[in-house]
């Protein structure tokens, strides 16, 4: 007699480069979950149904899910196998095999490393603007005509010749507008492609928590200290227009 399909119980297992061993943070405390190395490819197993179709899996770059049936991995809903089963593979539980370790934060405008691909898109969720990134020499006659009740609300910062407001309500001069996300300001409109980077990225980059990570919609970012932000007047601005002039 045929064996019932429906009432087998699925085995999943999953390979993923190790060059890319930093994104399972996301999933290092499914404890029922095994790991195991082998050269560049990290072996997962004894995932549940659940975890196989849970969004923190789905969006994982990289991550190839199988299914294991008489020691053939077969792809999601494929009627072919892909490759056999490993052997001799130690297997240790994921919370206690992975240990994720982490460069130190570099404070200059770069690219993030190839090792952690971070790419932004566009995002159809609506987000309230909380910084702004202006020219200089373009916003003089807006800062002046701003009442100070509106200003005493904002922090800025100068980056050579342009400035970066950050409070609510923002002011409205013409620039660049973002929004924040755990640390991040990312521009309005886009979001990480893998929103579980965001808290990711925030350990790797910005652990102690005292760095704006500022994005490009390219996936290049500028870390700002946050005491660097000083309190937004008429004065300060005027101040720092004069040294630029001498600049």
């Amino acid at each position: 007699m045929a064996e019932d399909s429906s009432n087998r119980i699925k085995e999943f297992w999953a390979e993923l480069p190790r060059a890319d061993e930093d994104f399972l943070g996301s999933i290092r405390d499914w404890k029922n979950v095994q790991i195991a190395l082998e050269e560049d490819v990290i072996w997962l197993k004894n995932f549940t149904d659940e975890q196989a179709d849970s969004a923190e899996i789905q969006q994982l770059p990289n991550f190839l899910l199988y299914e294991l049936r008489d020691g053939l991995l077969f792809r999601k809903d494929a009627l072919v196998p892909t490759k056999k089963v490993r052997t001799a593979l130690l297997w240790l539980p994921i919370d206690k095999a992975l240990r994720l370790t982490f460069p130190p934060s570099n404070h200059n405008f770069f690219g993030v490393d190839e090792k952690v691909k971070v790419n932004l898109k566009s995002s159809e969720e609506e987000h309230s603007a909380t910084a702004l990134l202006s020219s200089i020499s373009k916003i003089k006659d807006f800062i002046i005509a701003t009442p100070k009740f509106k200003l005493d609300k904002i922090e800025w910062i100068v980056m050579e010749d342009q400035a970066l407001f950050l409070g609510t309500p923002l002011l409205s001069f013409p620039g660049k507008t973002f929004w924040t996300k755990d640390g991040h300001l990312l521009p309005t409109g886009f979001d990480f492609e893998f929103k579980n980077l965001s808290s990711l990225l925030q350990k790797k980059y910005n652990e102690s928590l005292d760095q704006w990570l500022v994005w490009n919609e390219d996936g290049t970012y500028i870390s700002i200290n946050k005491n660097d932000f000083r309190k937004l007047s008429v004065s300060s601005f005027r101040l720092t227009e004069k040294a630029q002039e001498w600049i």
